[in-house]
């Protein structure tokens, strides 16, 4: 196999650790100035992802899903699916009666953290980062370079060289930990039925973007959910 030019892992982590980045500056500084990093949070990693993608990056996302239309429908019928286990135990379960680090904490987003008058375009914003950019961002960086850097560290192999969703224990194991730790402890318990049961369905699909889908759909469908209970009357802000 012809060797590869350099080592291939900035378009997989920039756009993820700038996200991550500008969310830590903006609960650092005065509340206003945070609140208005906002935009740059949303902006600035989709504006990565679409250049490093313009630069020949993500091969893996050049093809579309297989299947067609009816593959991309069962990718987000999981990931529907997914969001009910992840919201389900904490809509049933008395916080009260659970253990301290697993009781969700009252500090989810606010949609008026912009001002009142702003709250469409804070929500607008929080849609866009929460169920179209970190869903690009985290499946690129865990389920293509993460798991596959996993089987490679450790032997000087390039991680490209590895296909995608090929399964071992090693990679498996990776992403779980990963994904479920980079989430807050009250989550946990859901992250890691999350993380297992879509590791598995991207066993079967076999292609990034499946699970890009399956992503964005939770994402999207725990959004629509809570948007609709605050109309109602119930405070659900901290699943965002």
């Amino acid at each position: 196999m012809t060797p590869r030019p350099g080592h291939g892992w900035w378009p997989y982590l920039v756009p993820l650790f700038t996200f991550l980045f500008l969310g830590e500056i903006s609960g650092r500084v005065p509340e206003p100035f945070g609140a208005w990093l906002l935009p740059a949070r949303v902006v600035v990693p989709a504006a990565l992802l679409a250049y490093f993608f313009s630069r020949g990056a993500y091969p893996e996302l050049r093809t579309p899903p297989p299947g067609g239309a009816a593959g991309l429908t069962l990718d987000e019928l999981v990931g529907i699916v997914g969001a009910a286990v992840w919201m389900a135990p904490y809509l049933w379960l008395d916080h009260a009666a659970l253990p301290g680090f697993l009781r969700p904490k009252p500090d989810g987003f606010d949609p008026e953290l912009l001002g009142v008058g702003w709250a469409p375009l804070a929500l607008s914003l929080r849609l866009l980062g929460y169920a179209l950019v970190t869903p690009f961002a985290e499946e690129l960086f865990v389920r293509s370079w993460l798991a596959r850097w996993l089987e490679v560290f450790d032997s000087g192999r390039d991680f490209r060289e590895v296909p995608i969703a090929h399964a071992s224990r090693r990679s498996f194991a990776g992403v779980v930990v990963f994904f479920t730790v980079g989430h807050v402890a009250w989550e946990w318990p859901v992250a890691v039925l999350w993380v297992i049961g879509t590791q598995l369905w991207f066993y079967r699909r076999r292609h990034l973007g499946s699970l890009v889908a399956v992503h964005a759909a939770s994402n999207l469908a725990i959004f629509v959910a809570v948007v609709l209970a605050g109309r109602s009357g119930r405070d659900l802000w901290y699943f965002l």
